[in-house]
C-alpha cells in the first residue's frame, strides 16, 4: 500500500515537472499573456540597444520573428514592409526580431541585417535575438510568425494572412484585420492562426 501511494506520488511530481519544462521551453505564448523579456536589450541594425518595451507604445507593439534568408519571408517582404509601416503610421510600436542564431556567421549575420534592413527600407526596428532567447520566451518557431499585443497583452499570434506563396490570392488578412481591431480597441475576430514557414535556426 505505501508502495502503491509512493509511486502515485512519483508519477504526480513526474507530471508536473514535465508540464512545467513544457512551458516554460517549448509552448508558444498563451493569448493575453503580457510581453516576455521586455527589459532585454536588443542589437539594432541601426547600431543602437532597444528592448521591446521600449519599442512598445501607449497602443501596443507588433513584434515579427523573421531573417534575411527564408523563402517565405522572401515571399512575404512586401506585406511585412506594408504592415511594418501600417503601425508605425497608427501609433503602434513594431519590431522585427532576426533569432537565427545558427546562422549568424552567414546570411543572418548582423552586417548582413544592416545591409537587408537598408534594402527593404524597413522603418522599424531589426534586432538580433542573441542565443534565441527572445524567440524562446515567446515560443516562435518559424519566420515569419506574428505577435501583437494591446496594452493589456497579446491580441493575435500567427500569420501574416491565409497565402503566403500568393498576395493576389489573399483572402484573409489575418495581421490587418488584427491592427485594426487593436486601433478599434477590440478583439480580431481571430486571434490565432498556423504561421506556415522556415524555422528558426537555433544551436543545437
Amino acid at each position: 500500500m505505501k508502495k502503491g501511494a509512493f509511486f502515485i506520488i512519483l508519477l504526480i511530481a513526474c507530471g508536473f515537472l514535465l508540464s512545467f519544462i513544457n512551458t516554460t521551453n517549448g509552448n508558444e505564448l498563451g493569448l493575453n499573456a503580457p510581453l516576455p523579456m521586455a527589459e532585454e536589450k536588443l542589437k539594432d541594425v541601426s547600431g543602437k540597444e532597444v528592448s521591446l518595451n521600449a519599442s512598445k507604445t501607449a497602443k501596443g507593439l507588433l513584434v515579427i520573428f523573421s531573417c534575411n534568408t527564408c523563402p517565405y519571408v522572401k515571399l512575404s517582404e512586401s506585406r511585412i514592409k506594408e504592415l511594418s509601416d501600417l503601425c508605425i503610421r497608427q501609433g503602434i510600436g513594431c519590431i522585427i526580431i532576426n533569432s537565427n542564431e545558427a546562422q549568424r556567421a552567414e546570411e543572418d549575420s548582423y552586417d548582413a541585417m544592416v545591409k537587408y534592413a537598408a534594402a527593404q527600407k524597413l522603418n522599424c526596428a531589426y534586432v538580433v535575438d542573441v542565443n534565441s532567447k527572445v524567440a524562446d520566451a515567446f515560443g516562435a518557431t518559424r519566420t515569419p510568425q506574428c505577435f501583437l499585443f494591446n496594452t493589456k497583452g497579446l491580441i493575435y499570434k500567427g500569420a501574416i494572412d491565409d497565402n503566403v506563396k500568393d498576395p493576389a490570392a489573399v483572402k484573409e488578412n489575418y495581421l490587418k484585420d488584427a491592427i485594426e481591431a487593436l486601433l478599434k480597441n477590440s478583439l480580431p475576430s481571430k486571434q490565432e492562426t498556423k504561421s506556415i514557414g522556415c524555422t528558426i535556426k537555433r544551436m543545437e
